[in-house]
């Protein structure tokens, strides 16, 4: 892919042959195409590869057979660095954070009570207020689901059902195995549900498409899931649904059903065109850092998959940026990766990174050669979290043969 003149990302310095990467029928078209099959190396690697009949015709994404760099990058720098491994381990103040947001959005929702849906305070303290307080509800469950809020894990799992109260909608326990897989299992094809399907690729593509999927990407999170693997039905589960919907219930009997659609506007305008949404895509989606270098397959250069944020929005997510250091080092809590960051600077500095969500947004619509399709994917590797194995993307070993630590690791 070319890359444009305006970026929101650093430049990448080359880096060393460690991997092979493949990348076919993406919009070079023919010409494209012809070329890597001419390529003796990327002809052998694409005959071994079993794609979905639908990328190969349509759009197809950035394709690795080898590990993701998160592991091999932990243990340089473990080696590198011996004492990062201190800063692991809850942060006690989360909780406390956690239950002053949910108490910011009670409030919210008791002043507008008897506001009109349709009216343009209850649209703005929705977007300006609502949303960013339910983002950081979003970011909250996902530190909790690391088991960074408490020691206890069971503790860890029933607090992230009251965090989820103001988002409106039982997800929160659903979403610590699909989060943890997508750790294990990043870039997995049918394993990983952070990455867009086939389908996806194929209808959401263009402009208009791509402001499609940047407007209604929260349901896409929350439906791509079940389409590609289902997570038991727990406890926790159980817990999580029996106790939002009597939240819900006694909100509509005490306060009206206009505060219970505050929460729930609040929780579509977080994961829709919302600077705090950026996230989402920045984190992995692939811009114009991958030089034609990168892209052809016989050079076995690396293409950067997981990208940084150190902006000043990572106040208000649970510095959820530093993504780059969340994967290395998952069992770090938010107040910590920073410092992370610091010790190891020498690792994350020749990292692609992003300077403003809200401009990865507004790339991702705009600019061809940024889209639904620019992810790295893998058809071999990762774990399932949460159940055994029932996908035909890789091996995986069961949910019991795991230990809580290996999980945290």
């Amino acid at each position: 892919m070319a890359p444009s003149i305006a970026s929101t990302t650093t430049s990448l310095p080359e880096a060393p042959k460690l991997q092979q990467t493949i990348r076919l029928n993406g919009k070079g078209g023919e010409e494209e195409e012809e070329h890597h099959v001419r390529n003796t190396a990327a002809a052998a690697v694409s005959s071994d590869l079993q794609r979905d009949p639908i990328e190969i015709k349509y759009r197809d994404f950035f394709w690795t057979y080898t590990e993701e760099p998160h592991r091999t990058r932990r243990l340089a720098i473990i080696k590198a660095h011996p004492e990062v491994t201190k800063l692991c381990g809850p942060e006690p103040l989360t909780k406390y954070v956690v239950l002053g947001v949910v108490a910011l959005q009670l409030l919210c929702a008791y002043a507008l009570r008897a506001a009109p849906f349709f009216s343009a305070p209850f649209w703005l303290l929705a977007y300006v207020v609502g949303a960013t307080a339910n983002q950081n509800l979003f970011l909250a469950i996902h530190e909790i689901s690391h088991n960074l809020a408490f020691r206890s894990p069971t503790a860890n799992r029933l607090f992230a059902v009251v965090a989820n109260l103001p988002i409106g909608v039982p997800y929160s326990a659903s979403f610590r195995p699909y989060h943890l897989t997508h750790h294990k299992s990043l870039g997995v094809d049918g394993l990983d549900t952070d990455l867009p399907t086939a389908l996806e690729a194929l209808f959401l593509d263009s402009i208009l498409g791509k402001a499609f999927f940047c407007t209604f990407q929260i349901f896409f999170y929350a439906v791509r899931p079940m389409c590609v693997y289902r997570v038991p039905f727990t406890w926790v589960s159980a817990a999580n649904v029996v106790v939002q919907v009597l939240f819900d219930a006694v909100i509509l009997k005490t306060m009206g059903g206009a505060s219970l659609l505050y929460f729930l506007l609040s929780s579509f305008l977080a994961g829709s065109l919302h600077p705090l949404a950026g996230h989402f895509i920045a984190e992995h989606y692939v811009y114009e850092t991958v030089t034609p270098s990168q892209a052809d397959p016989a050079n076995r250069l690396p293409v950067p998959e997981t990208y940084s944020y150190y902006g000043p929005l990572n106040l208000l997510t649970y510095n959820v940026g530093l993504h780059n250091e969340h994967h290395d080092f998952p069992a770090v809590p938010w107040t910590r990766l920073p410092k992370l960051y610091e010790i190891a600077h020498e690792f994350y500095d020749v990292l692609p990174r992003h300077e403003s969500w809200v401009y990865v947004i507004w790339r991702f619509i705009f600019d061809e050669n940024v889209g639904i399709r620019c992810r790295v994917k893998r058809k071999e590797g990762g774990r399932l979290v949460g159940q055994k194995n029932t996908t035909k993307a890789a091996p995986v070993a069961p949910a019991a043969a795991w230990k809580e630590d290996e999980i945290e690791a």
